[in-house]
């Protein structure tokens, strides 16, 4: 028989090695010497009345060796990996096992998860061969076609995610991939409301019933499901506003917490509440306080900009008394203003051509210019009558026509620039062609906001002629300046910085990201834990805020109904039966034994 019928790893008996240093010291251990004691020489020696055995005094004497010899006997098979070979039956058809991992799997049951109850359940559901397909974040397949072990190996290397997951996307993934001949379990709790929720998973069961392969379902819906959550975030006009819902069937009382500040919430079954806190300095997390068994909703990271200065150049050769104001008046930006001609090396996150003369901007200014979107800044150019005269190039994300009169504001794009803002139709404007993307249109089709991307950095047109509209006297104009020098240079909204569970973070290349799971190396992190991610030059929070998934309660499945049952052929199946626990639990058990030896010896 060889070693490697016995053991896993038979290297690990390389460890015998360590008895023959053990032997060596207990052979070169001095004999103890024989010293005269005056004090006691008138005692009379106690004569030998029955005799003592010398085998039993040796053993005596040398049971502490027996003991550290043991061990490392012990040790060293511990180490090999010990097994014995059992014949496991399974089932003999092709199999595909579809487990939930989405956040609400992530319930507490008290004896664990309902995932780890899933898992185990799959384990046990594997057959000959097994594919594995995961709903989570994102539908995935870890392994296909798959022997029976390394199908448990890729089941036992799930782990739940807490963002809603496509049960009906997993379910319509396996029908692709199992035959008229096998068979689909369906390992969920069947809660949530993704996937188009109840009814968009029974139609993917439904299909793959009609494909001819046998579907089971198994519902694990163990843990409390009166359930307080947060489900919503927002961030409006330098607040964050947290929305906290009851999911339950009773009334609840919960404690959010943020940033330092305290709000207590009351909610009856249904209700939703939204709870403003004043936006910190710095980054920080909300909190539910007391606890139920669903705590992933319970907690919501705010990541907030660093308040890094902004470096802009404003190039004028008007007034723009309104416009210098509202730059200035924003903490984070240092102004410089320059009447062109002039000279203007010098490094910027963002430049601003308003209202120039075009025969005095140097073409070394709009090199300058070039070099800042070069390093990832920004440059905005405001409409003029004769803009196109300035050569600006492809700096430009227009193309300029002739000044005409304004109708109306026809569509306004969602962007980190103008959401929330109303901005009026000026009296004339310069019709345009946006080469970039339209963020503001006018009735015409000509852009009054465009953007663009050009050589890592950006680029905006602002198309508001200088003097013709009263946007420059609206109360918001030194915000959408705020939010438009804070675009250009690079700077994250807070939208970009907090998102969703179940989100794909896109990174410029390879870099290195400090997960809440730990450390990867990617241009791309799929944000399936709550908590915080951050590289060396940006944090981004993920949270769940899901409403159907932070209702873990679902209406009882009817396994019977769906096909239920796991009969039909067997096999079986040569497994190995790990011994090493057994093994390791002799060691302590025999380390045990030496203390206690060496106690009553007297020796500690």
């Amino acid at each position: 028989m060889a070693l490697g019928d016995v053991f896993a790893a038979p290297l690990g008996l390389a460890a015998l090695a360590a008895l023959v240093p053990l032997v060596v010291l207990y052979l070169i251990q001095p004999d103890p010497r024989e010293l005269p004691l005056p004090t006691v020489a008138f005692l009379q020696s106690d004569p030998d009345e029955g005799g003592s055995n010398p085998v039993l005094e040796r053993l005596r004497r040398n049971l502490l060796l027996l003991l550290q010899v043991l061990a490392i006997l012990l040790l060293a098979v511990g180490l090999a990996a010990p097994y014995v070979t059992t014949t496991r039956e399974v089932s003999a058809q092709p199999t595909v096992l579809v487990v939930d991992a989405s956040a609400s799997m992530a319930t507490e049951t008290g004896d664990g998860t309902r995932f780890a109850e899933a898992v185990a359940a799959a384990r046990e559901a594997v057959g000959t061969p097994t594919t594995v397909v995961v709903a989570g974040g994102s539908v995935r397949t870890p392994v296909t076609e798959a022997d029976p072990e390394d199908a448990r190996s890729a089941l036992d290397g799930l782990r739940v995610t807490h963002a809603p997951g496509d049960l009906r996307g997993a379910i319509e993934r396996a029908r692709e991939l199992a035959g008229s001949e096998s068979r689909v379990l369906v390992f969920s709790d069947f809660a949530g409301g993704s996937g188009q929720g109840e009814a968009g998973w029974r139609q993917a069961a439904d299909a793959v019933r009609a494909s001819g392969a046998t579907l089971t379902l198994q519902q694990f819906g163990g843990g409390r499901t009166e359930n307080v959550g947060i489900v919503g975030r927002s961030f409006e006009n330098r607040n964050v506003v947290l929305r906290v819902a009851n999911t339950g069937a009773t009334a609840a009382e919960r404690t959010l917490t943020f940033a330092g500040q305290s709000r207590t919430v009351s909610l009856q079954p249904g209700d939703r509440r939204s709870v403003v806190f004043p936006l910190p300095a710095s980054s920080a997390t909300a909190r539910l306080a007391g606890g139920d068994a669903f705590p992933v909703d319970d907690s919501v990271p705010v990541a907030v900009p660093d308040e890094q200065a902004e470096d802009t150049l404003l190039l004028t050769n008007g007034n723009n008394r309104n416009l210098r104001t509202a730059l200035e008046v924003i903490p984070t930006v240092n102004v410089t203003v320059k009447r062109p001609p002039v000279s203007t090396t010098g490094d910027y996150d963002a430049v601003v051509f308003a209202d120039v003369v075009a025969e005095r901007v140097l073409g070394s200014t709009v090199e300058t210019a070039r070099a800042t979107t070069a390093d990832g800044g920004g440059v905005l150019i405001q409409a003029q009558r004769n803009v196109d005269d300035v050569g600006y190039g492809d700096l430009l994300p227009v193309t300029p026509g002739g000044i005409e009169q304004s109708g109306g504001i026809d569509n306004v794009t969602s962007h980190p620039v103008t959401t929330g803002f109303d901005f009026p139709a000026p009296d004339y404007h310069l019709g345009a062609t946006a080469t970039g993307t339209a963020l503001v249109t006018l009735s015409d089709g000509s852009p009054l906001l465009a953007t663009d991307g050009r050589a890592g950095g950006r680029t905006m047109y602002y198309g508001y002629l200088p003097n013709q509209t009263a946007f420059r006297y609206d109360y918001r104009y030194p915000v959408f300046w705020k939010r438009a020098i804070h675009w250009l240079a690079g700077r994250p909204s807070l939208s970009d910085l907090n998102r969703e569970t179940g989100t794909t973070l896109q990174l410029a290349n390879e870099t290195t990201v400090e997960t809440p799971t730990g450390q990867r190396t990617t241009a791309a992190v799929q944000l399936d834990r709550v908590g915080t991610y951050r590289t060396t030059d940006r944090r981004t929070s993920a949270a769940l805020l899901s409403p159907a998934e932070s209702n873990v309660s679902a209406a009882p499945v009817d396994a019977s109904g769906e096909g239920a049952g796991s009969g039909g052929p067997t096999t079986g199946q040569q497994v190995r039966q790990d011994l090493t626990p057994l093994v390791l639990l002799g060691l302590l058990v025999l380390l045990g034994a030496e203390l206690g030896y060496l106690r009553r010896r007297g020796d500690i």
